[in-house]
């Protein structure tokens, strides 16, 4: 199964079974119930409120055709400095009701000792405009720093971003959301976070901020 779809169905799989049990083990009256509507944990607590907000996001939002995955691949570049393309490939796959259209490339170099991989997604299918703003590091603020490498949220362009970087073995990522439909990412191994960072430049985010309202279904 493709793994976006996995990625958005199994944090809501966790919460609805996690919460089932706590309500079958230990009943409570109403009021009980909704003065323990907060845990406390603002990092659970702000997943739960992101979580009303895709469902409110699906429910009320627009729906959109995913794009051809044509118009995704030709926004992967032909070459980064000395890696080349090795490959380039495109999709429209769907599964569970979900549907996704995306375009990847890799990019090595002569030895395939260094590559980097750039994949670009069309999400609108999978979760509704703006929805897949509430996962994973979209939905909140990341700043971390050890001996081995770093990962935090960015803006980049205007638009939310997460970038990690392991300086042990030179392997890192940097990913974009674009206007709340669009998922850039940049994968690299045995390369610089720079090379990653100039790889994510030679995509035209404008190109998809264009795209942001292709495909809408009238109700």
């Amino acid at each position: 199964m493709n793994k976006h779809i996995l990625i958005l169905i199994l944090p809501a799989f966790l919460l609805l079974n996690f919460c089932g049990k706590t309500a079958e083990d230990k009943p409570v009256d109403k009021p009980k119930i909704e003065s323990e509507e907060k845990t406390g944990i603002k990092a659970l607590d702000e997943f739960v409120d992101n979580l009303k907000n895709v469902q409110k996001s699906i429910e009320e939002g627009k729906k959109y055709e995913v794009v051809d995955f044509r118009d995704l691949r030709a926004l992967l570049p032909e070459s980064l400095g000395e890696l080349k393309r090795t490959n380039a490939e495109g999709e429209k796959s769907g599964a569970m009701g979900f549907t996704i259209s995306k375009a990847t490339a890799d990019y090595n170099t002569e030895d395939y000792s260094n590559r980097i991989n750039i994949e670009i997604t069309d999400l609108s299918g999978a979760i509704g405009l703006g929805g897949w703003a509430a996962w994973g590091w979209a939905m909140t603020e990341i700043d971390k720093e050890t001996e081995a490498g770093y990962e935090k949220t960015l803006n980049y362009k205007g638009h939310k971003a997460f970038e990690k970087f392991n300086t042990t073995n030179q392997n890192g990522s940097f990913e974009v959301l674009v206007s709340g439909r669009f998922m850039v990412s940049v994968s690299g191994y045995n390369v610089t976070a720079q090379l990653i960072k100039d790889a994510v430049g030679q995509i035209d985010i404008s190109k998809l901020e264009e795209m942001r309202e292709a495909g809408a279904i009238s109700e």
